[in-house]
């Protein structure tokens, strides 16, 4: 197994650590390679790129990523083609990753860590299925320019194609068969013809799974229900600024984004696995980070890339194990627990990891 390892710029290296040591926990010596590069500002710093030609290549070579996060906060003063942070986009559009999985699952240990009152988050576990290489983010024509009256006009396109909104509709409904056989479709049908289009290409995919009940939502009141009933979805679908937006909302519920992993796919079994967080400069190099979404992203990546269910579940027990014994980072404490930094998560999450191997 190859793997490509960018653990990208501010706690992005820190949490991309502990994911590492949960693979070398679980994965015997010998059957899996690491190799890293940069992505980010350490892409920039190393040549001039926030996705290095010398690091697309070592991509494209690995069967699948684990990345860390890319952003720094000088991003907030560049223009947006040349902000860090565009590196990992560029990245999932070179490699045709159009799929983008992003689970929102409460574990029973957290429930009182989320903002929501806990007998509306008990049971929650949500597929948010976002597509990634089209839409606002990707789409021409895209500027800023300067009109006849001298002032200056921002614009961005959205954009899908039949073709685009079919592939990730497939995924959602293959996806929703192996779980409660539900998929609810976001969009703004009512206001916007790409909407309009994304909703009548849904209906259209859906009749080839009739075992699987489709609904439709407005993406504004997709935000409300989310926060008011959640655990009524299954699969949510939705293109690529929506479900931006949609998943980091269900990360709150979760009890923090530091808990949420995610994976980028394509067509094949490739997949860039990163937890769902920025790279949170404000934090970085405090020991304070959450690691467990990066470490629940290595599972993930050991599921859907290399097809290792046993290895993916003892790391997802033992980051249940190290929860069920009290301790957390800062961004989960609860009273009653015992608070830990990033570093010492990750090692008792690798430490419980070899505890639960056979010998």
């Amino acid at each position: 197994m190859r793997i490509a390892v960018l653990p990208g710029d501010g706690i992005g290296k820190e949490v991309t650590a502990q994911a590492v040591k949960a693979l070398q926990a679980v994965l015997d010596r010998g059957s899996y390679e690491l190799h890293e590069a940069p992505l980010g500002e350490e892409g920039y710093k190393a040549a001039g790129d926030p996705l290095p030609r010398a690091t697309l290549d070592l991509a494209r070579q690995c069967d699948a990523i684990l990345m860390g996060a890319a952003g720094v906060i000088e991003d907030e003063r560049r223009p947006p083609s040349q902000a860090a942070g565009t590196g990992v986009l560029r990245l999932r559009k070179e490699l045709e990753l159009f799929a983008n999985f992003r689970p929102a699952f409460l574990f029973p240990e957290l429930i009182g860590a989320s903002t929501l009152k806990p007998k509306v988050v008990e049971g929650l576990d949500i597929m948010i299925l976002r597509e990634l290489n089209g839409g606002l983010y990707y789409a021409q024509p895209r500027g800023i320019e300067t009109d006849a009256s001298g002032e200056r006009v921002g614009f961005n396109t959205m954009r899908y194609s039949e073709s685009e909104v079919a592939r990730i509709g497939r995924v959602a409904f293959e996806t929703a068969r192996k779980r409660r056989r539900k998929v609810c479709s976001v969009d703004k049908s009512n206001v916007l013809e790409t909407s309009a289009l994304w909703r009548e290409v849904m209906i259209c995919v859906g009749r080839d799974y009739p075992d699987v009940e489709l609904s439709h939502m407005f993406v504004d009141a997709a935000a409300m229900v989310l926060l008011r009933r959640p655990t009524q979805f299954d699969v949510i679908v939705s293109e690529n600024t929506f479900g931006d937006i949609l998943s980091d909302e269900a990360a709150m519920l979760t009890g923090s984004i530091g808990m949420l992993p995610s994976a980028s796919m394509g067509t094949g079994k490739k997949g860039l696995y990163e937890p769902v967080h920025g790279s949170a400069p404000d934090i970085a190099g405090r020991d304070i980070a959450n690691p467990l979404g990066a470490i629940l992203s290595a599972a993930m990546m050991l599921r859907y890339s290399f097809d290792l269910e046993q290895s993916a579940t003892e790391i997802e027990q033992a980051v249940r194990s190290v929860l069920r014994g009290g301790y957390r980072t800062a961004d989960i404490l609860e009273p009653g627990t015992r608070q830990v930094g990033t570093e010492e998560m990750g090692d008792r999450v690798a430490d419980a990891i070899r505890r639960g191997r056979p010998s």
